[in-house]
């Protein structure tokens, strides 16, 4: 695998391209005096044109608890039919803002909050990217393991895909 770092709008493609195709990624968040990060799986509302992810969630999660004391949060993303990774570090923003929330509104989210876009317990979470890698093979599982065997066998490295940090 060769190393292609991206920097700015090819950045933020290559962010979008992964989690568009992943859509859920585990979320991790740091409680105070905790061995362990809290990870639970999220689906993104938007990507937007800076790189930002946004997430509705809830004021009583533990996420919610986890982001009041350290605003620091991790996304991992994994598309394992075509092999693309996304690991990304970066700072959480909550807000109660209701232009956003009627933005991201649809038949989903009311089964998490039953007093529909009103419900006091929404929160808007936009996480900033401070740092983020990927790894993706530019194909699809199959053709992966083709490529690598065949390197194994030729002993001729193939290219297998590319990684390298996404800097915004």
């Amino acid at each position: 695998m060769s190393t292609e770092n991206l920097n700015n709008q090819e950045a933020i493609n290559k962010i979008q391209e992964i989690i568009d195709k992943t859509d859920i990624g585990m979320m991790c968040t740091f409680g105070e005096g905790k061995d362990y990060p809290h990870v639970v799986p999220m689906s993104r509302q938007e990507i937007d044109e800076a790189g930002n992810i946004w997430f509705l969630f809830s004021s009583e999660s533990e996420t919610h608890q986890n982001l009041q004391q350290n605003d620091k949060i991790s996304l991992l993303y994994a598309h394992v039919g075509d092999y693309a990774f996304l690991s990304m570090n970066g700072n959480a923003v909550i807000s109660r803002d209701q232009a956003r929330i009627d933005k991201y509104w649809n038949k989903m989210m009311e089964s998490w909050f039953e007093k529909g876009k009103e419900d006091p317990r929404i929160r808007v979470l936009q996480v900033i990217p401070a740092e983020a890698h990927y790894w993706d093979t530019q194909s699809n599982k199959l053709v992966t393991i083709f490529k690598m065997a065949a390197s194994a066998i030729s002993g001729k490295p193939m290219d297998i895909g590319r990684e390298g940090a996404l800097n915004l």
